[in-house]
């Protein structure tokens, strides 16, 4: 993506600092930490409100070596992967459709609480000639958590206006079937339009076929 991906991925670091995270959560989405640094510098910043934790313990020798494994191999996946080309950007986009998206016809549908996921906002954008006032968000969110922040975090990271979200569908938590809860949600991003949906899925379709599959 070149020039033009860094760009991009500036002004969402700063949309993100604006919103309140820190620079590791920034940085999590793909960018080093030293770049967001220098990138969101001058942005005003008042961090999200979080739960409160008690002291933590120091990790043992296991939980250091378990750590450092992670890390390593953490390293040599964003060494392998390296920045994609235009080509590799595509098949990856359709690849998060294959598996999150909705293949109903007429609308496209993409659905995760995973903030990196929503690389997906940027390939539609990349690869289509996309109306922006027809994307939609809408949030699904256990009652209890804050919505305003949800809604301010999301858009911060699609750049799509709040204007621009559904009716959030908010929760009852059940402590009998999970414990944790994502604390933004989970967003699901719509772009009604059957030309631009029949057009992924034909990509789709075309990734998950035989001939596309090394010999």
């Amino acid at each position: 993506m070149g020039y033009r991906g860094k760009l991009a991925e500036r002004q969402q670091a700063r949309l993100l600092r604006g919103a309140g995270l820190p620079l590791a959560e920034i940085a999590a989405l793909g960018v080093s930490k030293s770049s967001v640094s220098v990138w969101v510098r001058d942005v005003e910043f008042e961090p999200l409100p979080g739960p409160v934790r008690g002291r933590r313990r120091a990790p043992n020798a296991l939980q250091r070596r378990r750590q450092a494994e992670i890390d390593r191999l953490l390293a040599e996946g964003r060494a392998r992967i390296g920045r994609l080309s235009e080509r590799e950007f595509l098949v990856a986009g359709v690849a998060l459709y294959a598996g999150e998206g909705s293949k109903e016809d007429r609308r496209v549908r993409f659905v995760n609480s995973d903030p990196r996921m929503v690389i997906f906002c940027s390939w539609l954008r990349h690869f289509y000639q996309i109306d922006e006032a027809r994307l939609r968000l809408t949030l699904y969110l256990h009652q209890g958590l804050d919505l305003a922040a949800a809604m301010r975090y999301w858009s911060a990271l699609t750049g799509v206006p709040p204007s621009q979200f559904g009716k959030p569908y908010r929760a009852i938590p059940d402590p009998s079937i999970r414990h944790s809860k994502h604390v933004h949600g989970c967003v699901t991003v719509s772009y009604s339009c059957s030309v631009t949906h029949r057009s992924v899925m034909g990509l789709v379709n075309a990734l998950l076929s035989d001939s596309a599959i090394p010999g």
